[in-house]
Formats: structure tokens, sequence, C-alpha cells
């Protein structure tokens, strides 16, 4: 299997680290300081339990790699509307497309059925570019469970966490999906193969939307905004508001707001990964995970009068994280366990 890293930022370069370490034939796409970091001396990943540094084939041209049989998805949301048109090169007849975005991805209305199959949401795939690229058919939904961070060019920090989901959007089991779990749980990394993706889509967004931009905002952690009375209670009506447009759409979450509270304030002292691009000076995956939720709301004539607040502080706050000189080089697509 030739697997394709599109985005070796922290998420897909732990990936990708501990894919080259099991003797994966994988790639990495990376660009900037970080591409001539690999390059140069390779690739070290930095943890509480594991130290290891790997070798990968690296590349800052996707037109020199030749097809793949997987391309995995590393880079934010955002920017998605930029790579997609680039992967061409990568595809064969059956290439496989995981996604690992935070929030309602792009394709959460494709093979969906339904009164809303085939919608499209402006927020996270303006004017449809991603889905243009990127058939239906080759997408394979995945969830990051775990926490990591670029330290330094050719660096990355694992946190914490070692959870991948994968699912078919259809919900249907597939072989392909068996296939990358296997080559994945081989590369040390926990690989549960799920038939309700979008319902687990909806459970972690349920942290995402509320924590996420909340700690962008204050620079909280967790922990402290779950044991916080009055922020807690904002997370509380922002998870609710989600809530009904989830069961709006025929999703039951399979766990409450109070248990989702508590898990989150399990965690600890974790920063978000919106509160890592604020402090990196990188833009957040504000649309995907907040934007995209308020679009559908708004399509549903569902209030969400706390999540707009909490989106329009947010939205100012990334306006300065966007302007010119403001946004660091790095590449920006860790993802935390919230």
């Amino acid at each position: 299997m030739k697997i394709v890293i599109a985005g070796a930022g922290a998420i897909g370069g732990y990936i990708g680290a501990r894919l080259a370490q099991s003797g994966a034939d994988v790639t990495l796409f990376a660009r900037g300081p970080h591409l001539q970091a690999m390059r140069e001396r390779g690739l070290r990943v930095e943890g509480p339990k594991e130290q290891f540094e790997v070798r990968p084939t690296v590349t800052g041209s996707l037109d020199s790699v030749g097809t793949a049989d997987v391309v995995v998805l590393g880079v934010k949301a955002h920017s998605l509307t930029g790579l997609a048109p680039q992967l061409l090169p990568l595809f064969h007849a059956d290439t496989v497309v995981v996604s690992t975005q935070n929030g309602i991805p792009w394709w959460y209305f494709q093979r969906h059925g339904g009164e809303f199959e085939g919608l499209s949401l402006e927020r996270v795939d303006p004017g449809g570019a991603i889905a243009s690229a990127i058939e239906a058919r080759r997408v394979v939904g995945s969830i990051a469970y775990f926490s990591t961070e670029i330290e330094s060019p050719g660096v990355i920090r694992h946190i914490e966490g070692n959870r991948l989901s994968l699912g078919e959007p259809d919900g249907t089991k597939s072989e392909r999906c068996a296939r990358i779990a296997q080559v994945l749980i081989a590369a040390g990394i926990r690989c549960p193969v799920t038939t309700k993706f979008r319902q687990e889509i909806w459970v972690k967004l349920l942290g995402n939307i509320s924590f996420n931009p909340i700690s962008a905002l204050t620079g909280a952690t967790l922990v402290r905004i779950a044991t916080h009375p009055e922020a807690s209670n904002l997370v509380r009506h922002v998870m609710q508001e989600t809530g009904a447009v989830a069961e709006r759409l025929g999703i039951t979450l399979p766990i409450s707001i109070d248990q989702r509270i508590a898990g989150a304030a399990k965690v600890g002292e974790h920063k978000t990964s919106m509160l890592q691009d604020v402090e990196a000076g990188r833009p957040m995956e504000l649309e995907a995970v907040i934007g995209a939720c308020i679009e559908l709301g708004e399509r549903l004539e569902i209030p969400m009068p706390a999540t707009r607040a909490v989106y329009a502080c947010a939205a100012l706050l990334n306006d300065r994280l966007v302007s010119p000189g403001a946004a660091s080089a790095g590449t920006p697509d860790a993802v935390g366990p919230a």
C-alpha cells in the first residue's frame, strides 16, 4: 500500500512518522522550514512515552510522487480549498482519500441519503472546490484522538492519545477501511473502524465547537473551562444548541452533555488545537468547526444565540491571525482530543 501524507505537520507528520518507523511505503508532503529540516535531519517524534527518529521520503511537490493507494489529508480544513486541486496527480482509479479535519467535513452530505443528500456547506467548501477535486467515492472519514504539535522544524511533540477512528461515509463496512486500519495498527496507532461515523463526528464536535473557541479567546485549558461555573455554563448552552442541530439531522448522541463536559475535564491541563493556533499566530479551523454548524442551524431554523456569540468573538480574533504578517509560516494541523 503506497501512502502519501498530504500535509505532514503535527497530525499528518505524526501518522507519517509512525508509518515510516513500521516500514510502510509512505511519502510526506510538506513545505518551508519543516520540509527542509526533514530533508536534512529526518523527522523526530518526542513524547512522554516515546522518542524516535525516522528518515522518511519527503517532498515539496505532489507532481513528483506518482499515484498513491491512500492519500491522508493532514492539513486543516481551511487549507483544503487550495490543496484539493493539487491532488489529481496522486489519483489512480481506486485511490482512497482519508480526511482528518476537525468539525463537519466537506463530504458530510455525500453518500448521506435522505432529504439533505448532496447538500454543500459554503462555510466548509466555498463554491464546491473540494468536492469537485475529490470524488465522493474516494472518501474515507477519520477522526484523530491524539494531541500533537510541531515543536520545531523536523520535530513533532506527541502530547497524548493514540487513536484514529476510520469510517465509510455511508456507514457500511468495507475492505478498504479494514486494510488501511491494518497498516495503521501495524504502525502502533489504535485504529477502530466504525459504522456510525457521522455520530462520532457530532460527539467530537460537541467539545470542539464549545471548548476550542473559548480556550482560544481566554487562554484557558480544558479542565479550567470545564470547572469554571460561568464558562462551563456557556459550554453547556453551546452544546445544547449543537445537539439540537444534530438531532434534526437524525443523529442520536450516545453521550450526555454532562458526560461530555466531565470527559473534557478529565483530559486536564490540555491546550485545544485552536489555542495552540492562536499562540503560534496561525488561523483557526473556525468555519468547519463553528461556522458550518451555524450554517446548518440557519437552514434548519434552529436558534443558536450562544454559539453565534462565541463565533463572533472568535472570528474577530481570527481576523487578526489571518491579516498580513500575523500568520505563522508553519504547517497548521495540530488536532487535540477535545
